[in-house]
């Protein structure tokens, strides 16, 4: 696997962004070490939260979060998927697979022996992070799911079927821009130039242009079946799950609807709708570090 790195120098001066990088490698199955980022900040000892982005954005996303759930006293970790952000991005497309995702997430929450976790996850976040939520129910207290889902082939939406065109056919992926259009409020030009940090030429891109495509939403998709199964654990999964939907998201419509369905966790919650586009962690931050610090809080 070749495998690509993002100049350290992309990432000086970004705006909003004070955190220390970490690093660990993970090791794929073919042999190749892969360097995944994080961030790790607030007490040691505080109820561990981790903060999973999506695509194409990286932990930037979550700067506002970390930042206040670290002033509450709250532990907050916030990696950076393979592909993205400072974590290293394999060169071809044929690399990323959902399973090497899973994967390559599973190898560093283990190695790193993260447990009490409260679980918010986005759009590829969710994907991935649900996943992980199902491989390993014990490190978990608590889930909020955002703006994604966990699909087993049945279609998808009009605007995921937009998004989906758009990414396989575009000649190129604005990824600053579609963070600002994903967002109801306009982003400034520093927080645009920092989602385009990560990514100083095409070659960094091919994992953001094969997220898209690897979303199951045929039969025919890889990772239906994985799914399945992991659908199975959820449905068992009784600790709280809150849904954290937000208003103005074309693409994950009416999803809380499944999860409140489906997992028993979600039975009780004080579920919200929240104020913001696909990209809700750029919307309403204050109100999602407010859901994560009660959800902590509820537990005692």
């Amino acid at each position: 696997m070749d495998v690509l790195r993002t100049p350290d120098e992309r990432f000086e001066g970004l705006a909003e962004w004070p955190y220390a990088p970490r690093y660990h490698t993970v090791t794929d199955a073919d042999g190749t070490d892969l360097r995944i980022h994080y961030v790790d900040e607030g007490p040691r000892d505080g109820a561990p939260v981790l903060l999973l982005h999506g695509e194409p954005s990286w932990a930037f996303l979550y700067r506002k979060i970390i930042g206040g759930l670290a002033a509450r006293g709250r532990r907050a970790i916030a990696p950076d998927l393979i592909g993205f952000g400072r974590s290293d991005k394999p060169a071809s497309r044929s690399d990323y697979t959902f399973e090497r995702h899973v994967a390559w997430m599973s190898q560093w929450l283990t190695d790193l022996n993260l447990t009490g976790l409260t679980l918010f996850c986005q759009d590829w976040g969710g994907l991935i992070g649900l996943r992980l939520v199902a491989a390993f129910p014990e490190r978990f207290e608590g889930v909020i799911v955002s703006n994604t889902g966990l699909p087993v082939g049945t279609g998808a939406t009009e605007g995921f079927q937009a998004w989906l065109n758009f990414s396989q056919n575009a000649p190129e992926l604005p990824i600053g821009l579609l963070l600002n259009g994903g967002s109801q409020r306009d982003l400034s030009t520093a927080e645009i130039a920092a989602y385009d940090a990560p990514f100083p030429d095409d070659r960094c891109k091919e994992g953001a242009r094969q997220f898209p495509a690897l979303v199951p939403v045929t039969p025919e998709h890889a990772s239906v079946a994985e799914n399945k199964r992991a659908w199975e654990v959820l449905e068992r999964f009784d600790k709280p799950f809150l849904t954290a939907f937000s208003d103005g998201d074309p693409i994950t419509r009416g999803g809380e609807a499944v999860f409140q369905g489906r997992v028993p966790g979600t039975r009780g919650q004080p579920h919200v709708t929240l104020k913001g586009g696909h990209f809700v962690q750029e919307d309403s931050p204050d109100e999602i570090v407010e859901l994560l610090d009660a959800m902590i809080a509820r537990r005692g």
